[in-house]
């Protein structure tokens, strides 16, 4: 098994010159979270800040003890997934589902025919999606911590938040039951894919309109219609298989 992830600020004075050998001590959540798995000393784990700083170290209880800088890397295509807000539970085990499989980044969605608001508790639903996020991605072993953005209600503040693609090889798939060309059909050769996962009734025509504008594509995943809160993350498997992103882990 790998070393377990803890999220923590790193502190600045000790990846200044030569961090290996320098000790710091968690606290905090990241704290209890040692006690809870009763580190014992010498136990090697990994300390990151979920953005571009990480270490592995070992446990000297209270501190831990660095033995390496660990390089974040980006992956190639960045992965963004555009999710609509699935009704009650299903919405925080899509993001967990999605982080685990690899998601980079995830704009929620109040698509045309999405029943779940966040109007009036947009700060509460942010948190928690963030939350499930953080989690997932130490379940994982993941390094990187993906970004949850404000939502997006409307195809054009969809495009806002992507951001300009000027410079970017970027690709818009929706994945749609009805779409005639396959995941597999897709070149993944690119910088950015962004996947627009619809809500359990489907994308509408309009915004299928709206989305075409960006470049969008729609695209069907597989024979079976997959619930909103795991398209992402069958998705993002196909992905990983059919480009670069786990080459290290391919024969």
């Amino acid at each position: 098994m790998t070393d377990p992830v803890f999220v923590h600020p790193i502190p600045t004075e000790v990846l200044a010159g030569n961090p290996v050998g320098q000790r710091f001590q968690l606290t905090g959540a990241e704290a209890k979270h040692a006690d809870v798995k009763r580190l014992k000393d010498g136990e090697a784990l990994v300390i990151t800040d979920g953005s571009d700083q990480a270490v592995r170290a070992v446990w000297r209880g209270p501190q831990v003890e660095v033995t390496e800088v660990l390089a974040i890397a980006t992956p190639r295509p960045f992965v963004t997934v555009v999710q609509a807000i699935p009704k009650s539970e299903r919405a925080e085990l899509a993001v967990d589902l999605m982080v685990q499989a690899g998601a980079d980044r995830i704009i929620p969605w109040e698509s045309a025919r999405t029943i779940a608001k966040w109007s009036g508790k947009e700060e509460k639903a942010r948190a928690k999606w963030e939350n499930a996020a953080r989690s997932a991605a130490k379940q994982a072993r993941r390094l990187r911590i993906p970004e949850v953005t404000s939502p997006a209600r409307s195809v054009s503040q969809i495009a806002s938040l992507l951001g300009d693609a000027k410079g970017l090889q970027r690709q818009v798939l929706v994945l749609h039951e009805s779409a005639t060309a396959g995941l597999k059909s897709r070149d993944f050769n690119c910088d950015e894919v962004v996947l627009v996962i619809g809500p359990e009734g489907g994308v509408s025509p309009e915004e299928i309109a709206q989305l075409a504008e960006l470049g969008g594509e729609a695209v069907v995943l597989g024979p079976e219609v997959l619930r909103t809160a795991s398209a992402a993350a069958v998705a993002l498997g196909a992905i990983g298989a059919l480009s670069t992103r786990w080459a290290a882990f391919s024969d």
